[in-house]
């Protein structure tokens, strides 16, 4: 499902540039559960937002479900995004002024869906991360772990075929970090592909392949 092909990028800070990938090659087929780790500055969040659609190379390809999408403009990407992608990060980034149910709808709204199939589809997102009795609360109202589970809900309600997870146990604790996990084990095994950059080598070991980043290379690609 996607195919990246000597994937650089560079950015610039004033005449200095600074290479954040050098170089990367890697195909990941569907259904499979990728953990790309690496410390901080090795190029891992820079890769996601790439494999994202949220940036593209300075050079390379990438080809991501039969499109190259690396030669795309911005309203192309945003349509991939929006119907092929779901995103979890670890700040949450919910709405404050909206409910766990609007939260969800989100994605919906911007395709266009009608009000009374969004909210269905939302409730039944947020009943499958166990969230159906807090649908009409709000994020202050929330616990970490839950407002995560609501940015998983928000994530697969548009039945992406990729699920891109930036850190997401960072902000939880451990036994809450590890229910996240068992909710991705669960999307992944219901046929989704799920790709998680994190430093968490625990976190990591959950996937069942782990790409290693540094200073911008694939230093290393392990089956676990």
């Amino acid at each position: 499902m996607i195919k990246v092909e000597d994937l650089r990028k560079t950015y610039r800070a004033g005449l200095v540039e600074v290479p954040a990938l050098r170089g990367v090659s890697f195909e990941i087929d569907r259904r499979e559960y990728v953990a790309i780790v690496g410390p901080s500055g090795s190029g891992k969040s820079t890769l996601m937002h790439l494999l994202g659609c949220l940036d593209v190379p300075t050079a390379g390809r990438y080809i991501f479900d039969g499109v190259e999408v690396s030669t795309l403009g911005e309203d192309e990407l945003a349509r991939v995004r929006n119907r092929k992608i779901g995103f979890v990060f670890q700040g949450f980034h919910l709405l404050p002024r909206l409910t766990a149910l609007e939260n969800v709808e989100l994605p919906l709204v911007y395709r266009g869906v009608d009000a009374t199939t969004r909210r269905e589809r939302a409730r039944r997102a947020l009943e499958m991360v166990g969230l159906g009795a807090r649908v009409q609360h709000y994020p202050n109202e929330l616990s970490g772990g839950e407002q995560q589970r609501v940015a998983i809900a928000r994530a697969m309600v548009g039945e992406p075929i990729l699920l891109l997870a930036d850190e997401p146990t960072g902000n939880l604790d451990s036994r809450t970090g590890a229910e996240v996990l068992d909710l991705f084990q669960g999307i992944n095994d219901a046929g989704c592909t799920v790709i998680m950059v994190t430093h968490d080598l625990t976190a990591a070991s959950r996937a069942k392949r782990i790409l290693r980043i540094r200073d911008g290379l694939l230093e290393g690609d392990e089956r676990v």
